[in-house]
């Protein structure tokens, strides 16, 4: 049987605040060296899917910077299988994608050119280990149109998903998109096998629906469980996180830095493939204190500055006196002398100026501070938990020396002059 894998990389992640502003949520950084979609990716290759369409649309550079030809996955192939990418074109009766099935049902014709038997598809901007072989195996044992992957959450976060009901033999009998009030835990992961010819009927079914959002949690899979009776759910139970809140990215960093890890990044018998930069070793120099924590290749780590419970990015460097705790620091991030992070999430090339203080210990659930791309927080300044300091910002944007919670620092600039 021959697969071809699907990964809905266009999501505009608005509830990840700054990091989504000038990136689509697949292409955000995770970990350290990865980016989330790094995850999807191998999966498949790990998995022996040497054929996959990655279908992108909000903000898509970063993304395809970093794919490329899909070299890091094995997936540069010229004549068989291989890597293609996606995006929105004009053409009569196409446009900008409406919703995932839209996305799909779009370049649906492109898809089926390799012929198929079985259609994965996927969302990029999951963190998660899963052998989407076993799935196959459990797909045609049931003689299933669609088997849905489930996995288990508390309760108190099931409404963010769709909430799947099945029998004894696991055949979906209901399922609901992002109730208000779920009665089940049991909820779906996003990841769908399909027999190729339902998918183009479905496809095509939801097409000519008018009033349809064109989604497949919100129209297609409660239409088809509600019509068929070979609908089935394949019960995941492995480390899952859609990593779609400030909270749940924070808190999926810190899964990692557990001993023994929620995630465990280091099984070389499932290795989790990257674009990775030309980075010098870390230096952590004599007295500095790192504990419990991700430190990549290119930091530097000075004489009296301490790094606790935190994940630092390539090319992070942590000056004399400074503090890093429960933090995340990406790529080529400076914290100046004397500085204190605390429960925060620094972007790609900030500066955190000397003495100031961003976030803090929490009180509860914490608040986590944000600091976005290419930003500066002048000397002296605190960001409080729960401020969001946007992107591009500079000192000349600051009208307060404390940014309190809830408040938001955006730059004066014009885009012309970024």
């Amino acid at each position: 049987m021959k697969t071809r894998a699907i990964i809905l990389a266009g999501g505009e992640g608005t509830r990840l605040s700054v990091l989504t502003f000038k990136r689509t949520k697949p292409a955000v950084p995770f970990a350290g060296k990865y980016r989330i979609i790094d995850f999807p990716l191998s999966n498949c290759v790990n998995s022996n899917i040497f054929d996959v369409v990655i279908i992108a649309q909000y903000r898509p550079q970063s993304l395809i910077e970093h794919i490329g030809a899909g070299g890091p996955w094995d997936l540069d192939r010229e004549f068989t299988g291989g890597l293609k990418i996606f995006t929105p074109y004009k053409a009569r009766g196409a446009g900008w994608f409406i919703g995932t099935a839209d996305a799909v049902q779009q370049n649906f014709a492109f898809i089926k050119r390799s012929d198929p038997d079985l259609i994965l598809i996927l969302s990029g901007d999951h963190v998660y280990k899963m052998d989407y072989d076993a799935l196959i195996r459990y797909h045609l044992e049931k003689k299933a149109a669609v088997t849905l992957c489930t996995i288990q959450v508390p309760l108190e976060e099931a409404s963010r998903f769709g909430i799947v009901s099945v029998d004894e033999n696991q055949r979906v009998t209901s399922f609901v998109e992002k109730p208000a009030d779920p009665t089940s835990n049991l909820v779906n992961m996003g990841v769908y096998l399909f027999t190729r010819q339902v998918l183009d009927d479905e496809l095509w079914k939801d097409h000519l629906q008018k009033d349809s959002s064109h989604d497949f949690g919100k129209d297609i899979l409660p239409k088809m469980v509600a019509e068929r009776d070979d609908i089935y759910a394949y019960p995941f139970s492995g480390y899952w996180v859609d990593v779609g809140t400030v909270n749940s990215y924070w808190q999926a960093h810190m899964d990692l830095l557990c001993v023994p890890p929620t995630l465990d990044l280091h099984t070389r018998g499932w290795v989790i493939h990257t674009r990775s930069e030309e980075r010098p070793p870390a230096n952590i120099q004599k007295g500095a204190r790192v504990e419990d924590s991700l430190v990549c290749d290119g930091c530097i780590i000075e004489d009296g500055a301490c790094v606790y419970r935190s994940v630092l990015s390539p090319g992070v460097i942590v000056r004399s006196g400074a503090v890093v705790h429960h933090s995340i620091l990406l790529t080529d991030t400076q914290v100046q002398p004397g500085a204190v992070i605390k429960y925060a999430i620094v972007d790609k090339r900030s500066t955190i100026g000397e003495k100031a203080v961003i976030g803090g210990d929490p009180d509860g659930e914490p608040a986590i501070a944000l600091v976005g791309k290419n930003s500066v927080v002048p000397p002296g300044t605190v960001i409080q938990p729960g401020a969001v300091v946007g992107t591009d910002v500079i000192p000349p944007d600051y009208t307060v020396s404390v940014v309190q919670s809830g408040q938001y620092i955006q730059t004066r600039r014009l885009p012309n002059e970024l």
